[in-house]
């Protein structure tokens, strides 16, 4: 202890005499500057222009000129110093002015108290004297004390509601819902409508789709209320939902999912607690604004895989998966109250069956993995190439109703429904998985089978096509998961039980996808 004493004091002296040091040399500099050089900067001028024979007349101007610049210089530096400073010492003031300010307000407010105390006492005395109730003289009477005015404030604020935008909304369509006029020129089959939409993003919107693309995308919204579309930059994935919107006339909302999302609050906002009011945020609004409207609406989730679906999303995902549709509905808060939204029912918001979530994913390293659990309960679409250009004839976008659309796919159905002998061939291609690779289609992947594909035909294609893209979307992705390095012999075989079934190259897609997994393992 007595070394580490000496160590700190002999410590403790050199630091001091640094400190010292740094003033010392401060107040040489200042020294120097304003007082010792000033005589060697007069010499040194008379050095250069006495004793040289070069110093000329030029190099007197350039001398005034350089010595007008410096003085102008530190003439505006010490202007801006000195503006500093009064701003600074005036910013002080105001704020001790304020304080001053305030605790006056302070003290005046306990003297009114005090006073209507007081007031009320002497009132009291006199209906007391002439034998009435203190008590029914001071209703009638009805001195507002400020917790009084306070409580009718908030109660003010209260019949605002808590939900503005929403208001807002409802005040725009007057409470009533908006109902689409479609002429004969709308009433289109499902593959003049894939043509139509093509010919109007060609013509009017200058984006390019193939009718591969664009009927994938139909028969994903027949399928399933959420709908991923996946692939590199420029392809059109978040154009695409766009350009649908443009098409049936009411616009896209396009949503930018942000990496620190981890709940449902991120999309749908949550109740201030303090305020009493409810952060709403622009999904909440298209979400409710939908549930005005008998179109076709979409909520475009861009860059959905920055955070993690299943958390963020979660709720949509079980609540759409409920056969009911009447029971889509997501809590906002615990009871309703009086000035609350006209389609919110019991603080709760339904989600309408004329809205489609749309998700644009990026499969890079600043992006999370996509789960099983989104992929079975949504459609997913690749986009790897960017389309041609179309030379479109000028086409104009379609009024349609969302009766109308599940109409046409309701009729594609009928029409088109899976034949039986695909059906037993299918059947036995899901055993053959089941068997080698302990992977099951599962009853919610049927039923989508058995929508998409007969939708996808209704849109001018096969149904082999269409089952091929989903066995590729919906089966084969799950290969991924699987510890391919010892598979490939039971993927090569797998090659070959497909081109038995449904004929050699049938499911192309499907293929070239296990040709993929066998040769990056």
């Amino acid at each position: 202890m007595v070394e580490f004493s000496k160590y700190y004091m002999e410590f403790i002296g050199q630091l001091w005499n640094n400190i010292v040091d740094i003033f010392k040399s401060l107040f040489k500099v200042i020294a120097n500057i304003f007082y010792n050089d000033p005589n060697e900067y007069i010499r040194l001028l008379l050095g250069y222009s006495k004793n040289n024979e070069n110093w000329n007349a030029l190099d007197w101007i350039s001398l005034v000129v350089v010595s007008l610049i410096n003085i102008i210089f530190v003439f505006l530096l010490l202007v801006m110093v000195f503006q500093f400073l009064r701003r600074y010492l005036k910013f002080v003031r105001k704020e001790r002015e304020k304080d001053d300010l305030i605790e006056e307000v302070a003290i005046l407010n306990n003297k009114v108290l005090e006073l209507i105390d007081e007031k009320n006492k002497i009132l009291a005395m006199k209906v007391s004297q002439l034998g009435l109730n203190p008590q029914e003289s001071n209703r009638q009477i009805n001195f507002e004390t400020p917790a009084v005015i306070s409580k009718k404030n908030k109660d003010a604020k209260k019949a605002e509601g808590r939900f503005s935008k929403l208001s807002q909304i409802d005040e725009k369509y007057g409470y009533q819902v908006y109902n689409v006029h479609m002429d004969l020129t709308d009433m289109v089959t499902l593959e003049g409508l894939v043509e139509r939409f093509i010919n109007f993003s060609a013509s009017q919107l200058r984006l390019y789709y193939t009718k591969e693309t664009v009927s994938l995308f139909f028969a994903g919204l027949a399928t399933s209320k959420v709908i991923i579309l996946e692939g590199i930059s420029g392809t059109g994935k978040t154009s695409l939902p766009y350009a649908m919107g443009k098409f049936f006339k009411f616009d896209t909302s396009i949503i930018s999912v942000q990496p620190s999302w981890r709940d449902r609050a991120e999309l749908l906002g949550y109740l201030n607690e303090f305020t009493k009011k409810f952060n709403e945020t622009d999904l909440l609004a298209s979400l409710y604004e939908a549930g005005y409207r008998d179109d076709i609406n979409f909520i475009v989730l861009d860059e959905m895989n920055l955070a993690r679906i299943e958390y963020y999303f979660a709720e949509f995902l079980s609540v759409m998966e409920m056969p009911d549709i009447n029971e889509w509905k997501i809590d906002l808060v615990p009871k309703q109250e009086e000035n609350d939204p006209k389609l919110l029912i019991n603080g709760k918001i339904l989600v309408p069956q004329n809205l489609w979530f749309v998700g644009t994913a990026n499969k890079d390293d600043s992006t999370f993995t996509i789960t099983d659990k989104v992929y079975d309960r949504a459609v997913a679409i690749e986009l790897n190439n960017k389309a041609r250009f179309v030379d479109a004839p000028y086409t104009e976008p379609v009024d349609m109703s969302y009766e109308y659309l599940d109409g046409l796919f309701a009729k594609a159905r009928k029409e088109f429904e899976m034949s039986d002998k695909i059906l037993e061939k299918f059947a036995v291609l899901d055993e053959y998985i089941q068997e080698n690779f302990k992977i099951a289609f599962g009853n919610r992947i049927m039923r989508q089978i058995k929508i998409f594909v007969p939708v996808y035909v209704g849109c001018g294609n096969t149904e082999v096509a269409g089952l091929d893209y989903i066995f590729m979307t919906k089966i084969l992705r799950k290969f991924e998961a699987l510890n391919l390095a010892f598979l490939k012999p039971e993927l090569e075989e797998l090659i070959n039980k497909i081109d038995s079934l449904f004929g050699k190259g049938a499911f192309k897609s499907s293929i070239e996808f296990i040709e993929n997994l066998i040769k990056m393992n």
